[in-house]
């Protein structure tokens, strides 16, 4: 198969992310003696500040480690959780009925910081100074702006000038977008990276130390104050068509801390693949599994119409069981080893039928009654651009956002993959002062009580969030992740089924033909669903596009090479190994 670049191969280290310049700053950590841990943080970094439009400082970061000399897979929960003062009460009282997905209202606790310092100071090497000095750098001397930064930039222009003024001040230099290519500056970001850096040295000389200084004066000093400050003091209009302050308070960040948790876990075949726990979507890749390893996929030809019809039907069940089930398990009981157990997958691998299903049927795992969102609407006609990955709508209702992510190993066997996200500047106002926004995860709770995924205050949100990792033997194999909301599940099993299955490399497996359906309620403002609604590559092929029409799907055939983002590093046969996404011609690996 020819491919649109090769696949990596080397011994020394790899790494794969959604932009060329995080993966060369990944890279030039690796050749500096930096480990993957320390090659990822300055990564994440750098795409903060080279993909504003798809995460941010304020925004949020699952991460998955392997680590030899732990010899397990462990889970950084970089996801902020909901404010003491966001209640369902609350929103009542302010006459609303869906989270807004933009503004202050959804704001959440941003985690992404907490969760990158933790991960250098108990597995890196480097101080705080050096792993954040390549992205202060590309926010104080500039970054090349990318062509979907100037266009998302376009589609918010007037509302930043109506309605959000410290906005226009940050990203409209000169008062006006700026054009593709041109040099950006964030200046008063790479000064609020420089003081926390400062104070953090300040009060001690030891590395490890620093970096918990530098999560204390984030979420206990002058950047939880500044947050704080702005939500209270400010009524900033969004997507509800009216103004409202925020709920986050600076007490809300001083009483968050990021945690390191177990994986969720599924073995199929020789493979076991580890996901976050149902604070995040992760599991619904293992539900996928769990019910294909019901039916004949194994034997059945690789991107054929079967092949697509079946897994599409999969992952409608394990979507209605996400919406059924999934929440914050300090909060509500998730039946997971129920979910995953063989005996109720066999009997959900029934309902997978000749026909494309226009249901949305969740389980009775283990028995139990499903309670599920009264909310299951279609869109009122417009449907989203094809591809569009997470929804930032804002207040006019056109544009749209996605996430980021990054795959790192070394050759001493670490390995990484991390999916940040929030903070896009086209879903929350600029706080002046600090040069970034805040996470609008927030809008994935429901306000509806009872369910699993509804708002409380102190509870995570059910992040779509949800990086990727597979041991093969019971050995460290490869980590892998995509941008993409809700789709993130589904490119990614697509991918590891073309491996596993396929019998693809990393490279042919990424620039295989993709797929997603929208049958699924959205995790994102305004939360419509589209029964029955299949998008495909055009690469796919007449014939296998016309037999899925005959079955029943709501078939779009979209641009050859626009769904799925999909990133990985490996380590097989001795050898560590990379793949990128060409899809938007900006995902990179480097390696040696």
């Amino acid at each position: 198969m020819l491919t649109t670049r090769p696949e990596l191969v080397g011994d020394f280290g790899m790494v794969a992310s959604t932009h060329w310049l995080a993966s060369s700053t990944g890279m030039s950590v690796l050749e500096r003696g930096g480990n993957a841990a320390d090659a990822a943080a300055a990564a994440a970094f750098v795409l903060q500040v080279v993909e504003p439009h798809l995460n941010g400082p304020g925004g949020d970061a699952p991460i998955l480690l392997w680590d030899d000399n732990a010899n397990a897979v462990s889970v950084i929960c970089g996801q902020g959780v909901a404010p003491q003062a966001a209640t369902i009460g609350r929103f009542d009282e302010l006459g609303l009925d869906l989270v807004p997905g933009t503004g202050l209202l959804p704001a959440v606790v941003p985690g992404a910081f907490g969760a990158w310092t933790l991960l250098v100071e108990r597995w890196g090497s480097w101080t705080l100074r050096d792993v954040l000095e390549p992205a202060v750098h590309l926010a104080e001397a500039g970054h090349p702006l990318l062509r979907r930064v100037s266009a998302a930039l376009g589609t918010v222009e007037e509302m930043f000038r109506r309605d959000w003024p410290t906005s226009a001040a940050t990203w409209l230099p000169d008062g006006k977008v700026p054009a593709p290519g041109v040099r950006f500056r964030n200046p008063v970001l790479a000064e609020t990276y420089r003081r926390v850096v400062a104070e953090a040295e300040a009060r001690t000389t030891e590395r490890a130390g620093q970096l918990a200084a530098a999560r204390d004066v984030w979420y206990r000093g002058f950047v939880a104050e500044a947050i704080g400050d702005f939500c209270a003091n400010n009524e900033i209009m969004d997507t509800s068509g009216r103004p409202h302050r925020g709920l986050l308070t600076a007490q809300d960040l001083a009483d968050w801390e990021p945690a390191v948790e177990e994986p969720t876990t599924f073995q199929y075949g020789d493979y076991t693949v580890a996901k976050t726990g149902p604070w995040g979507q992760g599991p619904v890749f293992l539900q996928q599994l769990a019910l294909l390893a019901q039916t004949d996929l194994a034997d059945t030809e690789h991107l054929s119409a079967d092949w697509v019809h079946t897994i599409t039907e999969a992952s409608k069940l394990a979507f209605a069981d996400r919406e059924a089930w999934y929440g914050d398990p300090r909060f509500v009981d998730v039946p997971l080893a129920d979910l995953l157990d063989p005996a109720y997958n066999v009997e959900r691998a029934r309902l997978i039928g000749a026909k494309a299903s226009m249901d949305n049927v969740p389980g009775r795992p283990g028995g139990r009654t499903p309670v599920m969102p009264t909310r299951w609407s279609t869109p009122d006609g417009s449907r989203p651009a094809a591809g569009a990955g997470e929804p930032t709508i804002a207040p006019n209702g056109d544009t749209r956002g996605d996430t980021c992510h990054l795959d790192v190993v070394d050759q001493n066997g670490m390995m990484i993959s991390a999916t940040p996200s929030g903070g896009w500047f086209q879903s929350s106002p600029t706080i002046p002062g600090l040069g970034f926004c805040l996470s609008m995860r927030g809008q994935m709770f429901w306000l509806e009580e009872g369910l699993p995924n509804s708002l409380q205050p102190g509870k995570r949100p059910r992040t779509t969030l949800t990086p990727s990792f597979a041991l093969r033997d019971g050995k460290p194999w490869m980590a892998f992740g995509t941008p993409g909301g809700d789709m993130q599940d589904q490119w990614t099993l697509h991918f590891f089924l073309n491996v596993m299955h396929g019998g693809q490399n990393l490279q042919e497996a990424i620039d295989a033909p993709d797929f997603h359906s929208l049958h699924m309620a959205s995790s994102f403002y305004p939360r419509t669903a589209e029964p029955g609604r299949l998008l495909v590559e055009e690469r796919l092929g007449a014939q296998a596009i016309a037999e899925l029409q005959r079955r029943g799907h709501d078939v779009s055939v979209v641009d050859p090479w626009s769904l799925g983002r999909v990133s990985a590093v490996a380590r097989d046969g001795g050898w560590l190994k990379a793949g990128s996404n060409p899809r938007g011609a900006q995902g990179y690996a480097a390696g040696r």
